[in-house]
């Protein structure tokens, strides 16, 4: 995401303005309904995004050269002040209105009303960290968010010890948090499988996606050389 020293305080002030009163101020139904609104579309707005940043990823089976290639074509589409300023108020409003949600959560009876919980939390805590930490390599640091950026953590020791579970998580919890509201939403059966047994099996590929994307972003497990630039965060 570019162009974050532009968002500032108004990024931030809309997203306050937005959340306060849904969020922090009441908790009457019609809030609580206004807030499952929020949560939805801000979701559908990350979703959007996530899935082709993990797209992007995958590539990398083809190489750290293939994965910046593919980066690079996809920033020609989101680096800029109105996609990234909507998809940084996209993260603040799902994580405040996540909490919100967490919090008048009733009790959670079935497997993947405890997926849906669960990964909600920890996908709050890593946009905090994973968006936090990109601001600060570009605007402070004034690195390229790029490949070597993101993979410097999983291919450097000892701190693969931290990075590999922390993205391993992450990403296991995006299909997670999918598959526990596919549950809940879908009601039919689809090619012989019920609504169960398709989350079920977005859960398998979010295993098998998980192999492939770390083994590209691993260099096929052999380690990334990372350049020197990157080092110095480390």
């Amino acid at each position: 995401m570019e162009s974050v020293g532009k968002l500032g305080c108004s990024t931030l002030e809309l997203s306050y303005s937005i959340t306060n009163n849904f969020i922090l101020n009441s908790k009457d139904i019609n809030n609580t309904l206004m807030t499952k609104k929020l949560h939805y579309f801000s979701g559908l707005v990350l979703s959007v995004f996530v899935g082709f940043h993990l797209f992007n990823h995958f590539w990398s089976i083809f190489g750290a050269e293939a994965h910046i290639e593919m980066m690079d074509s996809f920033r020609l589409v989101y680096r800029n002040l109105i996609i990234e300023s909507l998809l940084l108020l996209a993260v603040i409003i799902q994580i405040f209105s996540g909490i919100k949600l967490m919090v008048f959560k009733n009790v959670l009876s079935s497997f993947f009303d405890q997926l849906h919980h669960w990964s909600g939390i920890y996908l709050a805590f890593f946009l905090l960290i994973h968006v936090s930490a990109v601001i600060i390599g570009r605007l402070f640091l004034k690195l390229d968010t790029n490949f070597y950026f993101g993979v410097a953590g999983l291919n450097t020791f000892p701190f693969y010890f931290f990075f590999v579970p922390y993205y391993l998580f992450a990403i296991f919890s995006f299909f997670a948090h999918i598959a526990a509201i596919h549950r809940k939403k879908m009601k039919y059966h689809l090619l012989g499988f019920s609504p169960e047994k398709q989350s079920l099996l977005i859960l398998t590929f979010a295993l098998i996606y998980l192999g492939c994307t770390f083994w590209g972003l691993t260099n096929h497990f052999d380690g990334v050389s990372i350049p020197a630039i990157f080092k110095l965060n480390f």
